[in-house]
């Protein structure tokens, strides 16, 4: 622990302070012994007083050690009892009154308390036990219910601390761009808030910075097939024909950099959707004027129906179905089918490897993948596209068909 950390701070005061109560309080329980002891030293006076004066008019009578007996105070007659008590090493003695007749001591032998009396023809000793008082044990209580506050109140502190510690780490991290952080906590108070605020900040920035690897993979994959096209175009005769299809390539240009823009914007940020009802055959001729496939490619069998989406968005991800199933497909073709609560995606192929949550992943490829362009982010981006709509991707595979269901469920 550094000794300039808030931690170390903490503890030096909760140090100083529990050491300050705790001499505090012995102090004040030593003034309340000494204040005890001088009240049963006095007690012992009073008493010694009250005895001798019985003494001297009928000497130790039965009445006297009555008397004394109710008094609390016990009358010890035996000389070996007496002699016992006289000699032992621990024994403290104060003498307290004498003259020629009698000598009187007050002695202590650890807790306990004796009063010696000599007469010319007795020896004497009295004793009993001394009178606490409740104020000793109240400070003894105040003091223990004091501390336990205090340590209660000290390890309240620590764990509300425990989250600046994850945070001091998960900065760290932060620092070296690492963003999978944990420092997510249920307490309410404000470090803990500070911590869950950065915890959702860091979780931020990693999707901006999944979907910038996305976004710049997408387009290295997306862009090489109309570049490709265009460069052999422009080694072909310049005919009205040619000239047509070098326009259709950049048009499909234009048309890749809308689309990078609208799935960088929509996995980085929650993007408002503009949603109107369409016809489901426009957007499937849209897909496939972006995918720049052949007509016969895709078969429809559905009715044109209408349906309640994103034209842009729900068209690339439309877009990318349509790309899985034409190049994974023993027949490079794909059947799209569709009632008011299903758009199916039909194609001739193996099972899928996986699990299809396995393939939402970015940049996740299946073993029945052998293509050097496939990047693994086709359903990726149609998982986020179908999220944004509140809709579903289901995946089928029967008697060698690949089916990918899109619940329609407006």
């Amino acid at each position: 622990m550094k000794k300039y950390s808030i931690l170390f701070t903490i503890n030096i005061i909760f140090l100083i302070s529990l050491l300050l109560i705790s001499v505090s309080f012995a102090l004040l329980y030593g003034v309340y012994k000494q204040k005890e002891k001088r009240f049963n030293h006095k007690r012992d006076i009073e008493i010694t007083k009250i005895f001798m004066h019985q003494y001297r008019e009928g000497g130790v009578s039965d009445e006297l050690l009555e008397y004394m007996k109710s008094l609390s105070f016990l009358v010890i007659l035996d000389a070996g009892e007496i002699e016992n008590i006289l000699t032992s090493k621990e024994l403290k003695s104060r003498e307290f009154k004498s003259n020629r007749a009698f000598k009187i001591r007050h002695l202590e032998l650890g807790e306990n308390r004796f009063i010696f009396i000599q007469t010319p023809s007795d020896k004497i000793i009295l004793t009993s036990q001394s009178i606490t008082s409740d104020d000793k044990n109240i400070i003894l209580i105040a003091y223990a219910v004091i501390f336990l506050i205090f340590i209660l109140l000290y390890l309240s502190i620590i764990n509300k601390l425990k989250p600046l510690k994850i945070l001091q780490e998960s900065v760290k991290k932060f620092g070296n761009e690492n963003f999978d952080l944990e420092c997510m906590t249920s307490n309410k108070d404000e470090i803990s808030q500070l911590a869950n605020e950065f915890h959702k900040a860091a979780q931020k920035l990693k999707k901006l910075q999944e979907s910038r690897n996305v976004f710049i993979r997408n387009i290295m994959h997306e862009l090489k097939t109309p570049i490709t096209k265009g460069n052999f175009l422009t080694r072909l005769p310049q005919t009205e024909e040619n000239v047509e299809s070098m326009q259709k390539v950049f048009y499909r240009l234009e048309s890749l950099i809308k689309e990078f823009a609208s799935i960088e914007e929509l996995i980085s940020t929650k993007k408002e959707l503009e949603k109107k009802s369409y016809f489901l055959e426009d957007i499937i001729d849209n897909a496939m004027d972006i995918l720049m496939c052949e007509e016969d490619s895709v078969v429809k069998e559905f009715e044109n129906i209408k349906i309640g989406v994103d034209f842009t968005l729900f068209s690339i991800a439309v877009k990318n179905l349509l790309d899985n199933g034409i190049k994974y497909s023993k027949d490079k073709k794909v059947v799209v089918k569709a009632d008011e609560n299903m758009l199916v995606f039909e194609s001739v192929g193996q099972k899928l490897s996986y699990e299809l949550q396995n393939y939402f992943e970015p940049f996740f490829k299946g073993d029945n993948s052998t293509s050097p362009q496939s990047f693994g982010l086709g359903l990726y981006i149609v998982k986020h596209v179908l999220d944004a709509h509140s809709l579903h991707l289901k995946y089928e595979h029967k008697n060698g068909v690949n089916k990918f269901i899109i619940e329609l469920d407006f």
